[in-house]
Order: structure tokens, then sequence, then C-alpha cells
């Protein structure tokens, strides 16, 4: 299923490792984690159903945060860049990322292309390492 909204690479890793690795190539990009949410137990407690592990990290980048809220306040309600870690099965999962370039079309402000172009540069590099660590082990 491709969306044009999200950048997505499939990781051959256990989730627990992948999610470890996720979180390492984000750092190497300046990205903190400010969020977690354990989407499959969310739903297990909430709804009674079972899902494969996935979780969704809120990862934020201050400096870029900072600049894009400055340029447009409601550029918050977008913050912070949730990146998902889904399992596929037991040797593999997806990462999928918000493109942020969907964050300046929706802006309509010039002035967020540039902040949207960094972000996406960092997360799609974060992204690539991942590819790149998982065909090195």
């Amino acid at each position: 299923m491709t969306h044009t909204f999200t950048m997505t690479r499939s990781v051959d890793r256990p989730f627990d490792q992948t999610v470890t690795v996720t979180r390492a190539a984000l750092a190497e990009e300046g990205f903190g984690i400010i969020t977690e949410i354990d989407l499959s137990t969310t739903l297990m407690e909430k709804l009674g159903v079972s899902t494969p592990p996935q979780v969704i990290l809120g990862a934020c980048r201050p400096q870029l945060a900072h600049r894009a809220i400055m340029i447009d306040p409601s550029i918050a309600a977008m913050l912070p860049c949730n990146v998902v870690i889904r399992q596929v099965d037991e040797d593999s999962c997806v990462v999928e990322v918000f493109d942020p370039d969907e964050m300046a079309r929706i802006s309509n402000d010039d002035g967020l292309k540039d902040v949207a172009t960094d972000a996406r540069d960092r997360l799609v590099a974060a992204l690539d390492a991942l590819a790149q660590t998982t065909q090195e082990d």
C-alpha cells in the first residue's frame, strides 16, 4: 500500500531491534523522542483487540520545530514528526514517517518549505540508515 503522505522502509529485523536501531538513526540526525505510544498495547487495553506490535515515536528536532512554529504557529498541531514501527512478521518490520513536505503544502507559507526540506532530508537519511544497517548485519 503506497501513501503519498508517508515515507516507508522495510527492515529485516525483529521488532525490538528495529525500535532500537530506529531510535539510534533518528538520534544520529538530531531527533529526540519526546513521545512514545505503544499502539498495540493501547488497542488491547481500550478495545480488547490484538494487533501485531506497533509503536509510534514522536520525533522532534527542536531547532526545526521552533523555526516552523515561528513561521506558522498552527504547524504545532502537526508536531512532533510521527515515526511508526510496525511488525510484519517475527523477522521484519515496516518503519513509516509522515512526510514533512506535506506540512509545507498544508500551510501555504513558502517559508515553511526550507524547514520541511531540512526535516525531510534528515528523516530520509535516518530511514536510509535503517536499510543500510539491515544489509550490513
